[in-house]
């Protein structure tokens, strides 16, 4: 045992999912469930309980827990009502708060939750919906509160994203960052702006691929087949970012403009690509881009991102053939 105790606010299928990955990272947890349900009060918090288990029993069966362990490790989350909930809160290091997508349910839970815990533990709002300073003044103290976005499934998916608010103090920034990376988790800084990292590049790939089914450009079932084994395989290894650098931003630059002509202007190419492209930095070839490549080294990048790659691609290409295979009659 650590002796780390974060509280998670908000008992639904994130607060569940938050949960179990605390308890897998050896932190006890007490999960606040503020909603009153009545009479399926017990039935709903065995429910939450049953479900943060099956979510630590799917780590057994990855061989990412060890079967002997898996009592202690469940045993390391309390389900609790706000009645209950005044003695465990007292003692947390952090909160995470995690209610329904509603900005009074949010900021009506995070005024209750700064009541409940000391001066100076963190806040953390899971919101994919709201930015920092939206929900900032229903606190008394903004500087300890900001953003720790889980991605789905918030058990299994390693990325947080965290984005400190105009008044967040940099202690609570660190002081989050350190507990996910001790619980295994890999965190990244943003700015508190509109759809943070991923759900921002995500809306716009998915609306392309939901335009291309109304086009007639691929069948659904073939642009998913598609992004899985070719886009997703790419960008497991490579950053966007770093990706543009490897392949040379003048051909994104010119493709982009090819689309932007063909398909519309959502496709003209940034600004800073242009930038890039017209300043010799267009990547590897110029040693720099969004990134500085040292001529010394340079190779040595080149064989290790191509060895990442090739085995990336080996477990695509066996997933994808255990699922061919799986389809035949």
């Amino acid at each position: 045992m650590t002796g780390r105790h974060v509280a998670v606010v908000g008992a639904g299928r994130m607060g569940q999912g938050i949960a179990a990955a605390l308890a897998f990272g050896n932190v006890s947890v007490t999960l606040v469930d503020l909603r009153d349900r009545g009479a399926h009060t017990a039935a709903y918090r065995d429910g939450v309980r049953a479900s943060v288990r099956q979510a630590l029993e799917h780590k057994v069966a990855l061989d990412l827990l060890a079967v002997e362990d898996l009592e202690n490790v469940a045993e390391l989350v309390t389900v609790v009502g706000e009645v209950d909930a005044l003695a465990p809160m007292a003692g947390a290091e952090l909160v995470f708060e995690a209610v329904p997508e509603v900005a009074e349910v949010k900021r009506d839970a995070l005024a209750w939750i700064e009541a409940m815990v000391g001066g100076t533990v963190p806040i953390a709002s899971t919101t994919s919906s709201f930015l920092v300073d939206e929900l900032a003044g229903a606190l008394s103290a903004p500087e300890r509160f900001l953003n720790a976005h889980w991605l789905n499934p918030a058990d299994l998916m390693p990325l947080v994203e965290v984005a400190s608010g105009t008044a967040t103090s940099p202690v609570a920034v660190d002081a989050t960052r350190d507990l996910l990376l001790a619980v295994g988790k890999v965190p990244v800084v943003c700015a508190p702006s509109p759809g943070y990292i991923v759900p921002r590049l995500q809306a716009l790939v998915m609306n392309e691929a939901a335009r291309m089914v109304a086009e007639g450009v691929a069948s659904v079932e073939d642009i998913d087949t598609a992004v899985r084994i070719g886009f997703g395989s790419r960008f497991a290894v490579l950053g966007l970012l770093e990706f543009i650098d490897w392949g040379g931003c003048d051909t994104l630059f010119h493709a982009s403009n090819y689309l932007s002509r063909e398909l519309g202007e959502r496709f003209a190419p940034a600004p800073l690509v242009e930038t890039n492209m017209t300043s010799g930095r267009r990547g590897m070839t110029d040693g720099a881009g969004f990134y500085e490549f040292d001529p010394a080294t340079v190779a040595d990048y080149r064989a290790q991102r191509i060895a990442d790659f090739a085995r990336v691609l080996d477990a695509v290409g066996r997933l994808a053939r255990h699922e061919e295979f799986s389809t035949v009659d």
